[in-house]
């Protein structure tokens, strides 16, 4: 891809023990640091049982967000449709784009976390075929000015039509959520809509590969519908953390990333480390994977170009945001990432280099006259 742009996907995942309310009000605070260093995206997940995620309803977040910041585009990340009627998702989603002027994404997706739908009923097997039934009814929703009539065993619509439209001619963006299986990026590819992929989580046997095969997915759902997708449209969510050097930005997130795999990954049954030199050791694994991006600006940037290189391309890179490392280290790396990693990336810097490039040669034909 010519020109990547950045953002970042808050699930968001806190390690338990602190005030909830506390971790809100960061959360926010974040929100507002990623509008001030130019970054083009904020992403909020959906969930509603295990302790870490702790935000239930990503609308309410977004339209709170809204108000603190001014140019960052806002996405659900994801709404989990199997949860949720369709018309309701649909009318949330258009009044929070008239709110935001239209500085909002609606992502969706199956949802992730087995409890939240044992807590509401719904088998896991079900998820799926809910999720499409339910997008299909979304996008008459949005598209169409027509009234809406679906009926499934678990949703009805009778007449359906939505008060508000959405804030530009062009529509409501939309993105789906996909991880390991293909069915978030055929439903992308069936659409036509943005894919957001959940790149490469720190898992055992997660590789490169998975992406690749990910966007193969949508290409031939999007072909099988006669539709075009377009890689600049493809997000893709992976953990990074930008220091002055990989051992200092490894010292920084080593005891986070172990909580955070004896704790949540637990939850999923990934084995533990036992110790930090364990932690350490499997993190250096991963970052020579590129399952993880780790370290100074320049190995960030060449991780960043692997990545590319090695999926095809993609346009949008998300930072997930995971508590690995303690507030300041992490917001160091944003804006490490933001002042020094995205240039290379998004094109901002070309005109001063050509400029200055341009002068220092003016200067040396100057001096040999």
């Amino acid at each position: 891809m010519e020109r990547i742009g950045f953002g970042a996907f808050l699930s968001p995942l806190h390690p338990l023990g602190e005030d909830p309310a506390l971790l809100l009000w960061r959360d926010l605070e974040l929100a507002q640091w990623l509008d001030q260093l130019g970054y083009d995206e904020l992403w909020v997940g959906e969930h509603h049982s295990a302790g870490w995620g702790t935000v239930a309803s990503p609308e309410l977040f977004i339209a709170t967000a809204a108000e603190r910041t001014r140019h960052i585009r806002l996405g659900t990340g994801v709404v989990s449709l199997p949860y949720h009627h369709p018309f309701m998702v649909a009318s949330r989603a258009v009044q929070l784009d008239q709110l935001t002027r239209g500085r909002f994404t609606l992502g969706v997706g199956a949802g992730s976390i087995p409890s939240d739908m044992h807590i509401l009923g719904i088998d896991p097997a079900d998820t799926r075929r809910r999720t499409a039934e339910s997008l299909e009814v979304i996008r008459q929703l949005l598209t169409s000015e027509e009234p809406v009539s679906a009926r499934t065993d678990w949703f009805e619509l009778r007449d359906a039509r939505l008060q508000l439209r959405p804030h530009a001619a062009t529509g409501l963006p939309m993105a789906v959520s996909s991880a390991t299986s293909p069915f978030g990026m055929r439903l992308a590819g069936q659409y036509g809509i943005s894919p957001l992929s959940f790149g490469i989580p720190p898992r055992p046997g997660s590789q490169i590969g998975d992406l690749v095969a990910q966007w193969r997915h949508a290409e031939e759902s999007a072909a099988e519908h006669g539709r075009v997708i377009d890689r600049a449209d493809w997000r893709v969510a992976l953990s990074v953390h930008v220091s002055e050097s990989r051992d200092r930005a490894l010292d920084e997130i080593v005891d986070g990333w172990m909580r955070y795999r004896n704790q949540y990954w637990s939850l999923v049954g990934s084995p533990p480390v036992d110790s930090r030199r364990q932690a350490r050791k499997v993190l250096e694994e991963l970052i020579e994977r590129r399952s993880v991006i780790v370290g100074s600006v320049d190995e960030c940037v060449q991780a960043v170009r692997d990545i590319q290189e090695a999926t095809g391309g993609f346009g949008r890179l998300l930072v997930t945001v995971q508590d690995w490392a303690e507030r300041e280290p992490m917001k160091r790396s944003f804006e490490l990432l933001a002042r020094f990693v995205a240039p290379r990336f998004n094109g901002s810097v070309k005109g001063l280099t050509a400029s200055y490039e341009w002068t220092a040669a003016a200067a040396r034909a100057y001096a040999n006259r």
